[in-house]
């Protein structure tokens, strides 16, 4: 049996949202939202040649964009606060620039870990605070009937229901096979070789662990099946397969820890081929197609504090466009408290956006792109592509600063939490007659928050690819599941680190596997070690590629 044959393709129907996914889909691709950018076709860099019907869908909706872009600039009477905004001038790093008065941070709890740290917490007791044994205990309910309406439909396989304990073993072999790569999951069970695993063994066979892999449930079959009618409707719900376990999981992750003062606001993509209408393209990410997730970490350590699956372009009920209401949608007063700083990239930064965390008492600060609405577009001293390096240009509109640098290339900031320059300076390497030598330049407050909090890789992104649990499924609903697997443990190691200290992520993993498989690190055979295993693993794929490029063919 093959995991492909057994599996069910379940997709929505292809006529739902037909009318707003082409344009929605390129939105994703080229990082645009509709509600907040200027459209021109001059925005885009196409990524490839597209196909004749595409193009021209595409030139289609920047025409009928640009048009309403006229329209509204021609009939819509512009304030007298735009008007002024319009005829201000750039000012330089020289001229005096006062940041908003500072918002008091008020935390609705103390930010950390929200357990005694006189307890001791053991790996697993960590990850049970996000799969308990009621949410695990409602996963094997689910999976059981599952699986009971696969067997009247047909299928050829045994089944007896799942326990918790048993599912909990086969959440220790998903981490199992994170941890040590092989070319397939039925190489885990291969016992003719002489680079086979023996652990997966000892713990499950092949066989119980794909049959509960093909039925994996998060809601209940009969639920589904009055969601499904309803599809095509207002009340459709296209996350209902996976909502029981969001619920909790979200729950979760804000019950056990509160931020500290700097938050970011990210999105994420879980790849996925499966369910062509929920699935997104996004050309800039190093997995491009997938689900969109938008979460809410904390800078410090990358603890996802909330997250969102994206379904559609409706998810959100007001009318300020996506960007803006992903980042309301995660940032609740009443659960985190009042003064945070929210860092955000150029896809959520907006002037209302900003305005209005403001006046919710949040302070703000994001890379911005020049063709977003209400931002400055004077050029009245401004940089050009003649600028030296390390220039500064500026103009403040209330609490909003807006800062324009000139480093290698040039760079958009805008802030309500920093002055525009407070003598900040930064090293680049600079080629000084044919030898390169560090040279300092002056850089913006809001740059370098920016770059402090908002770092190249986002350190939530870099833990959960450490060790990700994800695997080929056309279950779509499965790679969700998957996806939470990764949060809950990696949540539950940051907990750790920040109430002891004392473990790896490495090693923090590895006792989390033997701690659910139910074997000790200390008592498990000399075979177990995930090192040893490693190792063999590696040697195999060597061999392997040895004899393919010796003889043609694999071993």
């Amino acid at each position: 049996m093959t995991i492909e044959s057994e599996e069910e393709l379940t997709f929505s129907s292809e006529s739902e949202d037909d009318e707003y996914l082409d344009d929605e889909d390129l939105h994703f691709e080229e990082g645009f939202d509709p509600a907040q950018d200027t459209f021109s076709q001059e925005n885009v860099v196409p990524s490839r040649a597209p196909h004749t019907g595409t193009a021209q869908k595409h030139r289609s909706f920047f025409s009928a964009v640009e048009n309403l872009n006229e329209c509204e600039n021609d009939c819509e009477q512009i304030p007298v606060a735009k008007r002024a905004k319009k005829t201000l001038s750039w000012r330089e790093e020289t001229d005096v620039d006062v940041a908003p008065k500072p918002r008091r941070f008020l935390p609705a709890r103390e930010p950390g870990p929200q357990l005694s740290l006189a307890d001791s917490h053991s790996p697993v007791s960590l990850f049970k605070l996000f799969f308990s044994e009621s949410a695990v205990s409602n996963l094997c309910h689910n999976t059981n009937a599952q699986a009971a309406r696969a067997l009247a439909q047909g299928r050829k396989y045994s089944w007896t229901d799942v326990s918790v304990g048993e599912l909990y073993r086969y959440i220790g072999l998903v981490f199992y096979m994170a941890m040590v790569k092989m070319s397939s999951i039925a190489d885990y069970w291969r016992q003719d070789s002489l680079f086979s695993v023996p652990f997966p063994a000892t713990v499950m066979s092949r066989d119980r662990y794909r049959t509960i892999s093909w039925n994996l449930h998060m809601s209940h079959p009969d639920a589904d099946k009055e969601n499904d009618k309803k599809r095509g409707t207002a009340e459709h719900d296209q996350l209902f397969r996976v909502k029981p376990l969001m619920d909790t999981i979200r729950l979760a992750c804000k019950a056990f820890y509160h931020p500290r003062r700097n938050v970011t606001v990210k999105e994420r993509l879980v790849a996925c081929r499966a369910n062509a209408v929920m699935r997104r393209f996004m050309k800039a990410k190093p997995t491009k197609l997938g689900f969109k997730c938008f979460v809410l970490t904390d800078s410090s350590n990358g603890y996802t504090v909330d997250l969102s699956v994206y379904t559609s372009k409706n998810i959100f009920p007001s009318d300020h466009g996506l960007s803006y209401d992903a980042v309301m949608s995660l940032l609740d007063k009443k659960v985190l408290g009042s003064g945070y700083h929210v860092y955000m990239d150029d896809f959520y930064t907006s002037p209302k956006l900003l305005t209005d965390l403001f006046a919710m008492k949040f302070g703000a600060c994001g890379t911005y792109r020049d063709y977003r609405k209400d931002f400055p577009r004077s050029s009245s001293n401004a940089l050009t592509k003649k600028s030296t390096r390390g220039s500064i240009r500026w103009i403040r509109d209330g609490p909003l600063v807006c800062v324009k640098w000139m480093d290698k290339q040039e760079v958009s900031v805008c802030s309500t939490i920093h002055a525009a320059y407070k003598g900040d300076c930064v090293q680049r390497n600079v080629k000084v007659q044919d030898a390169w030598r560090k040279k300092t330049f002056p850089c913006p407050a809001p740059v370098s928050a920016y770059n402090q909090h908002m770092t190249s890789v986002d350190p939530s992104d870099q833990l959960l690819q450490y060790y990700t649990a994800q695997h080929k499924t056309m279950k779509w609903y499965r790679k969700v599941f998957l996806h939470f697997l990764d949060v809950a443990a990696t949540n539950a190691f940051i907990l750790h680190k920040e109430l002891h200290g004392n473990m790896t992520h490495k090693g923090f993993v590895e006792e989390l596997i033997g701690e659910l498989c139910g074997v000790s690190q200390k008592t498990a055979p000399k075979y177990t070690s995930i090192d040893h295993v490693k190792n063999i693993a590696t040697a195999g794929r060597r061999i392997r590629v040895h004899c393919k490029a010796v003889h043609g063919k694999k071993l």
